[in-house]
């Protein structure tokens, strides 16, 4: 090992060597491309429902398409979290890197329904869904990798500027729609247009593919532990039941309810309000993209603001503020963006109810890594990212059972007043990670913020 790469693990060291530097911008690059994957069905797809899924398409089914990858995005985190602890964060996204593009091709090539009938859209049902699995996969290894290579002052940066790059994808893709619909019409779009926005998701992960085989290595801290493992051959490796109900239980656990929080806020916030102002507003069709895209560069810009910010105010107080703005706020911006008359006013809700509900994803990169340590650093983000997700997926289910209860949009609005409580009552149950706790070695943050296991009496005697 270099000397450049073993003093780029110290803490406050800004010099990395290009192998660091590498991973840091394949991190903030690769969540933008994982991102176009995920959300382009909920708006890529939208304006060629009814050619590619048939007269009996309705909106149910384009969010049982996003649905579908959102359930499969667990099992990657479980699997993937699992093979990157093991053979290393860089191979473990290389391969999930190809698995996406080969399913974002397969579903660009997808038959419609006037060949195939019902079976187009169990199709890509399926292929979204193993989609999902390997999207889990690359950032189950890539951002910890990242977050292993940063230094300590500037994790909390990196990890705004990698999450906010999910905004930034859901612009690209809104601003796209928008001109591919304006260059070739309605019909043009729905035959074949939107295709090529699939056919780019596919070129984008296998040139990112590329850029990982000839310019990622895994970071100093994985290496070191690798070694202390093959020093303890007869020690069992821990895994995913270390995780779920082991020495790391407590930690999964407290982020698991932090991260249905932020789950809850993004599926009200962003994929429930992209339907509702295709249904509910006064806006016309075409001005949907618009508005979503606008949010989503203000959402992004104080993302990854507040990545930063949280290294000044410390983890644990940034989401307590955050959250309690979302819970308090949140529900009647949500009200006044989907019931604005004019694009401009609709934007400017969005993107007010963007910035104060999700812009909170800023520190979770870093927050998340800084809670598991390198053996099963891998293992606890996937899991932690993923398994929260699968209660909020389901909203197409429960919501309707709320509806006639508190209304169409009061139910929504109590899920964002829920979001935002779940986010704070997290939080409040995770260490302060302060400005001073976080401003060290990645491993020796996440000992910080785990009990120690207890040393047993002969050995404590024998010191």
């Amino acid at each position: 090992m270099s000397r450049a790469t073993t003093d780029a693990s110290a803490p406050g060291t800004q010099a990395l060597p290009p192998e660091g530097r590498a991973a840091l911008r394949a991190g903030v690059v690769g969540n933008w491309i994982d991102n176009i994957h995920v959300f382009l069905p909920l708006t890529a797809l939208a304006p060629a429902m009814l050619v590619l899924a048939g007269p009996a398409a309705t909106a149910s089914t384009g969010a049982l398409i996003v649905i579908a990858m959102l359930l499969g995005r667990p099992v990657g985190g479980i699997v993937f979290g699992a093979i990157a602890d093991r053979l290393g964060r860089t191979r473990t996204t290389r391969i999930a890197i190809a698995g996406t593009a080969l399913c974002a091709l397969a579903i660009a090539a997808m038959p419609t329904h006037e060949i195939l009938g019902g079976a187009t859209i169990a199709l890509i049902l399926v292929l979204r869904f193993l989609g999902g699995i390997f999207v889990a996969g690359e950032y189950s290894a890539a951002i910890p990798l990242a977050m292993e290579w940063s230094t300590a002052r500037r994790r909390g940066l990196m990890s705004g500027l990698i999450l906010s790059m999910a905004p930034w994808a859901q612009a690209s893709i809104a601003f796209s729609v928008a001109a591919l619909l304006a260059l070739l019409g309605p019909e043009a779009y729905a035959v074949w247009g939107w295709r090529l926005l699939f056919v780019l998701g596919a070129a984008l992960s296998l040139g990112m593919f590329v850029y990982y085989s000839r310019q990622v290595t895994d970071a100093p801290v994985f290496h070191r532990r690798a070694r202390q493992a093959a020093e303890r051959p007869q020690q069992p490796r821990p895994g995913v039941r270390d995780v779920l109900a082991g020495r790391w239980a407590r930690a999964f656990w407290q982020v698991f309810l932090l991260m249905t929080g932020l789950w809850l806020l993004t599926n009200t916030t962003v994929l429930l309000l992209t339907a509702r102002l295709d249904t509910d507003s006064p806006l016309p069709t075409t001005a949907v993209p618009l508005v979503i895209g606008i949010a989503s560069v203000a959402q992004a810009l104080v993302m990854a603001l507040a990545g930063h910010l949280s290294t000044r105010t410390g983890r644990r107080r940034l989401f307590l503020l955050w959250g309690a703005v979302a819970m308090l706020a949140g529900p009647l911006v949500w009200l006044a963006a989907v019931t604005s008359p004019t694009l401009a006013v609709a934007a400017a809700w969005a993107a007010v109810l963007q910035v104060i509900t999700v812009s909170a994803y800023g520190p979770v990169a870093a927050y998340l890594s800084e809670r598991f340590p390198t053996e099963v650093r891998s293992t606890g983000y996937g899991m932690g990212y993923s398994l929260s997700l699968v209660l909020p997926a389901l909203y197409p289910f429960y919501l309707p059972l709320i509806e006639p209860v508190l209304g169409r949009h009061g139910s929504v609005m109590a899920l964002v007043a829920l979001g935002g409580a779940l986010l704070m009552l997290g939080a409040a149950l995770g260490p302060r990670l302060s400005p001073r706790q976080i401003d060290g070695d990645i491993d020796e943050v996440a000992a910080g913020a785990v009990p120690r296991p207890p040393v047993p009496a002969e050995v404590g005697s024998a010191r």
